[in-house]
């Protein structure tokens, strides 16, 4: 298991890609793109495997960081709810914020 401040960042902004990356003290230990069409069925197997892949589990995580955008309105809108949802979960900040629901942002 890795020990230190592990960050998931994921950006769900672009309709044919996705980016998945985990940073350990801010440093980049791990990182998933995937370039296909409907990305947003493909962010938490993406998670689940980077996670498992480091030998993480999601309570290992401290932090989650998101690109809310502008971009695809349901790419945007299934990453900010999972950000959310991680952030509620295990009582950690989203995008620096703690207890406060991120919202995307459309073009």
């Amino acid at each position: 298991m890795i020990k230190g401040k592990i960050k998931l960042f994921f950006d769900s902004s672009d309709r044919n890609k996705i980016i998945v990356r985990l940073y350990k003290n801010g440093k980049l230990i791990s990182a998933y793109s995937r370039d296909q069409k409907f990305t947003s069925q493909v962010l938490l197997p993406l998670v689940d495997r980077i996670l498992k892949e480091n030998k993480l589990t999601p309570a290992s995580i401290s932090a989650v960081e998101i690109n809310r955008g502008p971009g695809s309105y349901t790419g945007l809108k299934v990453g900010v709810a999972v950000a959310n949802t991680f952030g509620w979960f295990l009582k950690i900040p989203v995008n620096g914020n703690k207890n406060k629901i991120i919202n995307p942002v459309y073009k």
